[in-house]
């Protein structure tokens, strides 16, 4: 089966081509257009392997007469545009030859019982695209981003997230009263006071909340807390960075639950 006969692009004031460039390089432009752009295969692949089906699947002129077989019913609509054209929107040190447009989905309602990750105003998008790995990969199936939270449909943290995106329910922009309709406790960490994390005794299912890179938690949503705890650091450091406090928490509860 073979992928229906594409449009071709070989103009760079193309209307596609510069909605590309304005998702490539503003964070939040998805936000406006309602559309998310993947670059390259692997996270092409990801978003696939969990169902998504694109609206429109973009190739290099290159790229595409082995691509129409391997890709066939992945998108509605196929795009192939001049190999050069393709790496002028690319945000990648090294362009790649194909790329997903997204219809941006739906904003789902908080689920209550569920295994969740709290991001609260974290700003690098890389520590927001790795805990999406984390809570992925140790079952936490819920992420919500309370608003200040870096763009998770950003073209970083998308990359940063390696494809875990499509196998998570993702709330951004949320006010912290969006929490009260969680009915699992709140579990936070700390550098300096709480249970160490090796002895704490972790409910499950929970939601860890994660603080702002330099700020930590909030007020308002560390009072939501019902357990602290801190990591043993006997390297002496003062801190941990957020993502890898949030790999060592997840992968404990996910240890605990299992054990």
């Amino acid at each position: 089966m073979s992928a229906a006969e594409p449009s071709h692009i070989s103009s760079r004031d193309n209307p596609l081509l510069k909605d590309l460039r304005k998702l490539t390089h503003d964070p939040g432009g998805y936000r406006k257009s309602g559309r998310v752009w993947l670059e390259g295969d692997h996270l092409c692949r990801a978003a696939r392997e969990r169902g998504v089906r694109a609206a429109i699947a973009v190739f290099t002129e290159t790229a595409w007469p082995a691509a129409r077989h391997a890709w066939a019913g992945a998108a509605k609509k196929y795009v192939v545009v001049a190999d050069a054209l393709l790496a002028g929107v690319s945000g990648l040190e090294s362009p790649a030859a194909m790329g997903f447009v997204l219809d941006l989905p739906a904003p789902p309602p908080v689920a209550p019982d569920a295994a969740t990750v709290v991001l609260d105003r974290l700003q690098d998008a890389g520590n927001v695209g790795s805990i999406l790995r984390s809570a992925a990969a140790f079952g936490f199936a819920q992420v919500i981003a309370i608003k200040g939270t870096a763009a998770l449909w950003s073209p970083k943290v998308l990359r940063a997230g390696m494809g875990a995106h499509f196998g998570l329910r993702l709330i951004e922009g949320a006010e912290p009263d969006a929490l009260e309709a969680l009915a699992v406790p709140c579990v936070a960490t700390s550098s300096h006071r709480g249970e160490w994390l090796h002895r704490a005794r972790l409910p499950h299912p929970c939601a860890w909340l994660m603080g702002h890179e330099g700020q930590g938690l909030s007020p308002a949503l560390e009072a939501r807390a019902g357990l602290q705890v801190r990591i043993a650091q006997p390297g002496g450091e003062e801190s941990l960075n957020v993502a890898a406090a949030a790999a060592i928490c997840l992968h404990a509860s996910a240890a605990a639950a299992g054990g």
